[in-house]
């Protein structure tokens, strides 16, 4: 098997410990030929869907790789660390909803595997730094050629743990949406996708109290002004023009939002 050049870690471990250079050293001591991006360290700790939102919206756009995502509240527990296979890239992580997004967003599960195979680990696994002993070694394995199949018994997909599916109602001149992500600008995402906004007018209410406007550019509207628009990941997003949207409408992942037409 030709294997991949390319491995990218996604994990909420941050960039003041040493955590993440040791993911790297892992790496790089079983296949130090092979490049890593950085997806991102700064996943909110344990905020399982933010993790695979930004996996999800980030993966598409990277060479074929090994993508590596450790977000993981039950490290040590009875939870699954899996490996999965699609057209176009391999995605290994605990099976706690992680990966499934960008699986999908990658062209879908095509194999699934439960990772046991000790061969594969760090000597004595810590119960509690399964991303430097289970997580990026296996990742370095597979950049190398190994098959997926090596990793341990196959898993049925239907099995594995999926997120629930963020809430989306579209009506009549109206949509009401889950926010997902908040980015580092304070621009609110939602999980309806842009395309819904098409059905609306260009001035608008959101949550029935805050005017906004729907347009494609920041300098669209005036300085402390709301912007209604589709964001680079082809979903609907809140902007403020030089400010933070999750400030103005105090909101945090999970939330609901309502987009309204606003009377004339």
């Amino acid at each position: 098997m030709a294997g991949y050049g390319w491995i990218s870690l996604t994990t909420d471990y941050g960039t003041f410990d040493g955590f993440v250079a040791a993911c790297h050293g892992t790496i790089a001591r079983l296949a130090p030929d092979v490049r890593v991006i950085d997806v991102t360290h700064h996943v909110p700790p344990a905020d399982v869907p933010r993790g695979a939102a930004v996996l999800a919206q980030t993966a598409p756009f990277l060479p074929p790789s090994v993508h590596v995502a450790v977000v993981d509240p039950g490290v040590g527990t009875a939870r699954r660390a899996v490996v999965l296979g699609t057209p176009n890239g391999l995605l290994v992580g605990p099976d706690n909803g992680v990966l499934i997004w960008a699986a999908e967003a990658l062209g879908g599960i095509e194999t699934a595997y439960e990772l046991a195979n000790k061969d594969w680990m760090l000597g004595e696994v810590s119960r509690t730094f399964h991303g430097r002993d289970v997580f990026a070694p296996a990742g370095a394995h597979l950049a190398l050629g190994a098959p997926p199949s090596e990793a341990g018994p196959r898993v049925d997909p239907a099995t594995l743990v999926r997120l629930p599916d963020p809430v989306v109602t579209v009506g009549d001149g109206w949509i009401e949406s889950e926010v997902i992500t908040v980015d580092r600008f304070g621009n609110v995402q939602l999980a309806a996708g842009g395309e819904v906004l098409a059905g609306l007018s260009t001035e608008l209410l959101v949550n029935g109290a805050v005017r906004a406007h729907r347009g494609s550019t920041f300098a669209e509207v005036g300085p402390g002004d709301l912007l209604v628009y589709e964001d680079s990941a082809g979903h609907v997003a809140i902007a403020v023009n030089n400010g933070r949207a999750v400030v103005v409408l105090s909101v945090r992942p999970g939330d609901l939002i309502k987009i309204a037409q606003r009377d004339s």
